[in-house]
């Protein structure tokens, strides 16, 4: 009876040492991506392939890499996982908003025009709940977008197809450039309140006429569950890996434009800034200690990165809208 137990208790080991040994690989965050260059007959870079391909080889490193799209997976040990679905899902994000803004701006040339059919298809297909498993899953639906992407670039790579275009111009990627503030900004006040914060509501701030839906404190106490922590930070890692992808991508599609405005020097110190997000965490797992006390905030050292990209951010988007 005891060898039997003895047993039993040896393979449900292996099953577990198995399974974390499958967790660590699966966790292994992917590299950052270099963006694809496309030249035409006179050796001129065709104008929005570097960024298309990058959304593009962005979506497929994530559905690719190794436990394929975890977000979903309802068996073990994915199931327990929750470090690279966060990952996932900060990537994601900065994906749809990509394909938001090539839809909306890239794509067209005025406020008029007709949006790409293949662009407005993929965008509606990066919307599905990242969760999804059954019909349709994520994965297909993602991978249909994928394809979709294929297609618009094979036509603004096309010198005989004018139908299709991608318009590098300054206004497009402050549009863009917009997006991208809110998403860091959020991100920063998410991971700072890992130590928790009393805020002062700004809600209506500069607007002595502003009013809103519903009353409000003067104050409230700001403060991430400490269950959630090690979330906020992955899913802020996800999200600066992919707009580092696209940062460099937009390096080569928009050059013309960065250099009249003398920008590039702002648009480089952007991508320091995310590239320093993407240093190895070395911790076994993600520390909360207080702002100045003996142990460290992984979470504010991120917050630390996400605010100075920021910053360049909107340094960049002041550039752009000057004459």
């Amino acid at each position: 009876m005891q060898v039997t137990r003895n047993k039993v208790i040896g393979v449900v080991g292996f099953i577990f040492l198995i399974g974390y040994v499958i967790s660590v690989w699966w966790s292994i965050e992917p590299d950052i991506l270099e963006p694809e260059v496309l030249q035409n007959e006179r050796g001129e870079d065709v104008v929005g392939y570097a960024t298309t391909s990058s959304l593009i080889s962005t979506m497929e490193t994530l559905l690719d890499k190794p436990g394929g799209w975890l977000s979903n997976d309802i068996m073990p040990p994915s199931v327990m996982m929750d470090n690279m679905p966060a990952f996932e899902f900060g990537a994601l994000e900065q994906s749809r908003d990509l394909a938001l803004i090539m839809r909306k701006e890239f794509s067209r040339s005025q406020s008029q025009s007709t949006a790409d059919a293949d662009l407005l298809a993929a965008h509606s297909k990066l919307n599905i709940e990242h969760t999804s498993w059954l019909v349709p899953s994520a994965e297909s639906e993602y991978r249909e977008a994928i394809k979709l992407l294929k297609l618009y670039r094979a036509k603004i790579s096309d010198t005989e197809n004018s139908n299709a275009q991608f318009y590098a111009r300054a206004d497009n990627l402050n549009e863009w450039l917009k997006e991208v503030q809110k998403r860091l900004g959020s991100m920063s006040q998410r991971l700072s309140a890992s130590v928790g914060q009393d805020r002062l509501n700004t809600d209506l701030a500069g607007d002595t006429a502003a009013r809103q839906s519903t009353s409000s404190m003067a104050s409230l106490e700001i403060k991430t569950s400490w269950w959630k922590i090690d979330d906020v930070l992955y899913e802020s890692r996800g999200s600066a890996w992919a707009l580092l992808n696209f940062m460099k991508a937009i390096e080569v599609d928009f050059a013309d434009v960065l250099e009249k405005k003398n920008a590039e020097v702002s648009l480089r110190q952007i991508i320091r800034e995310l590239e320093a997000t993407q240093q190895t965490v070395w911790s076994p797992m993600v520390l909360n200690g207080d702002g100045f006390g003996l142990v460290a905030n992984h979470s504010l050292v991120m917050a630390n990165y996400i605010s100075r990209a920021n910053a360049a951010v909107i340094d960049l988007t002041n550039l752009l809208s000057q004459g």
